[in-house]
């Protein structure tokens, strides 16, 4: 089959040369000069093939992917938010507010790694802030919360050309809903605080939005399109992603978790969230963020 080759690193380290390039083995297409550029080329199976280049680009600060052709741009989009769509974890950043961060990202480590049950851990956690005060969701938003490079980018891109963007996030509905704002998302899935009197309870809504749950999401936001898992982008760092990132066609792990990053069909390492759109065989000037 005929599949993409593509080569992609940081646009804040645009160091993808014409000599890296050519590793590729033969002419290639610059899809944005020192970021990113790809080679078609013939493979009976791209993950193989993908493997081989991999090896080959191991010591450099390039991600890496052979893309089949025919499977390229997405019409659906499922993204998780924390530490992917934005670049922080809102509910460690939320215990910061009641002195406990350490204790509770460590907590939320173990759970992204997959060592910890991810309910069991969320409940623990959001449990631990018990008491705290529901402004301290709008400091820790308005202070905290950060849009990973490229997010906008990214969504508004897809969408200019017909795709549909979900964010689906084991975290809390008043980030998502505000998140998905920002960025331009179509809708949001998350989990509910429970608040009383203006305090959190320590409690969550059930059911809990977990690793399931995510990919029961996908298949219905799939389905209702007309299409399979197959033919959409999902993508995610941490464990509770994995079943959503292992069903999509085209599943990414960013900046991702080893055990996420080890399973999922493509990794982004160095690249910003534009690097999915490159995936997809856009050129940096298609990119849209209006």
């Amino acid at each position: 089959m005929q599949a993409a080759a593509i080569l992609i690193t940081s646009p804040a380290n645009p160091i993808l040369s014409p000599e890296m390039a050519a590793r590729l083995g033969g002419p290639v297409d610059w899809l944005k000069p020192g970021i990113a550029c790809e080679r078609l080329i013939d493979c009976d199976d791209p993950k193989v093939a993908q493997f081989e280049l991999q090896a080959a680009f191991s010591q450099l600060p390039v991600d890496v992917a052979v893309i089949p052709v025919a499977e390229r741009a997405r019409k659906l989009l499922v993204a998780d938010m924390d530490s992917t769509i934005i670049t922080v974890e809102c509910l460690d950043e939320l215990a910061g507010e009641v002195g406990l961060k350490d204790h509770i990202s460590a907590i939320t480590e173990r759970s992204m790694r997959g060592e910890l049950d991810f309910e069991t851990a969320l409940r623990e956690r959001v449990g631990l802030l018990k008491g705290l005060d529901q402004a301290a969701l709008k400091r820790t938003y308005d202070k905290r919360v950060q849009l990973t490079a490229g997010a906008r980018c990214l969504v508004q891109t897809m969408k200019a050309n017909g795709a549909y963007a979900a964010l689906v996030s084991g975290g809390f509905t008043y980030f998502t809903e505000r998140v998905a704002d920002a960025v331009g998302f179509d809708e949001h899935h998350a989990n509910v605080l429970e608040i009383e009197d203006g305090k959190l309870t320590g409690q969550v809504r059930a059911p809990i939005l977990g690793r399931e749950a995510k990919l029961t999401t996908l298949q219905k936001l799939a389905g209702d399109r007309g299409m399979g898992p197959d033919q959409c982008l999902a993508v995610g760092d941490g464990a509770n992603d994995l079943a959503m990132i292992g069903k999509a066609g085209l599943g990414v792990a960013f900046h991702a978790k080893p055990i996420v990053a080890a399973e999922a069909r493509v990794r982004i390492d160095h690249g910003d969230l534009t690097a999915l759109l490159y995936l997809q065989g856009y050129r940096a000037s298609q990119f849209s963020t209006a």
